[in-house]
This record gives C-alpha cells, sequence and structure tokens, in this order.
C-alpha cells in the first residue's frame, strides 16, 4: 500500500492502519527529509513510502519476504530501508517511547485475599494403656540357663 492511497484517509482508520495519527506521520517524514541525504540513484520508493513501510513492519509484524512482494522491491531492500529509517528516526530524538519505569495509571481493582498459611500442631491422640494390647508375661516362654 502506498502512501498516496492512503494520505486522505479518516485519523481514524489511518491510526488503524499505521498506528500513529496523521501529525506525527508529518513530524516523522520531516525528519527523515533532514536526517536522510538524497544521493546516488534514487531510491524506487519515495520517503513516505519508506516511512509507511516502516510503520506497517512494526505494526503487523509481517515478515520482510511478504512486505517485499507488496512494494515490489527485494527483500533485501525492504532491510536496508527498515534499518535506515530507524536509525534516522532514533539519531532524531523526537520519538521515543517511555521507559520502563514510567507508571501508567491502571483501571484495575485489585481484590486481596490474605490466606494464614502458618504451621500449626497436628492434634494427634494421647498414649494410652487402653489403646495398646498388652501381653501376658507368661505367654512367652522363657529360657532359662
Amino acid at each position: 500500500m502506498r502512501h498516496e492511497e492512503i494520505k486522505d484517509w479518516k485519523q481514524q482508520d489511518f491510526k488503524r492502519l499505521t498506528g500513529i495519527n496523521h501529525e506525527t506521520f508529518k513530524k516523522m517524514l520531516t525528519v527523515l527529509e533532514r536526517e536522510l541525504p538524497n544521493f546516488g540513484r534514487p531510491a524506487k520508493l519515495s520517503r513516505a513510502d519508506q516511512l509507511l513501510m516502516t510503520l506497517m513492519y512494526w505494526r503487523e509484524y509481517r515478515t520482510q519476504f511478504h512486505i517485499a512482494g507488496s512494494y515490489g522491491i527485494s527483500e533485501a531492500t525492504v532491510c536496508r530501508t527498515i534499518n535506515k529509517v530507524e536509525d534516522a528516526l532514533v539519531r532524531s530524538g523526537e520519538f521515543h517511547l517511555p521507559g520502563k519505569k514510567v507508571l501508567q495509571p491502571s483501571n484495575t481493582l485489585f481484590e486481596v485475599v490474605l490466606v494464614d498459611v502458618s504451621e500449626q500442631p497436628i492434634e494427634r491422640p494421647k498414649k494410652s494403656s487402653e489403646d495398646t494390647t498388652a501381653a501376658k508375661r507368661s505367654a512367652t516362654p522363657k529360657k532359662h540357663k
């Protein structure tokens, strides 16, 4: 899918496809224009298409083989383009995800159940003379010397 096809989409549909809104896409595109120089043979994809391809790679987890088929370029070109775009966006420092330690407010209501699992002595029956059977001493023969 090319950028020319989706640039006039509604904000909601554009965000569903790419994961970002139009304004963020435009900011990323200006960073790419600034960070990536134009020299040598012209690329088959425009900067907007390169950015869109990278966003779709991140968003959909499609293999580079399938993306290459969709855009009519080689798998190696997809890999190089994604790496170039990622590096340029990271170098700019304008786009980053919050760190691990940033706490997000949660709507989860926690319900806590406490269980006392301390050790308890087991109640065992007391030994008594009634419970044991005693044999008479005379019932067993003794050896006398």
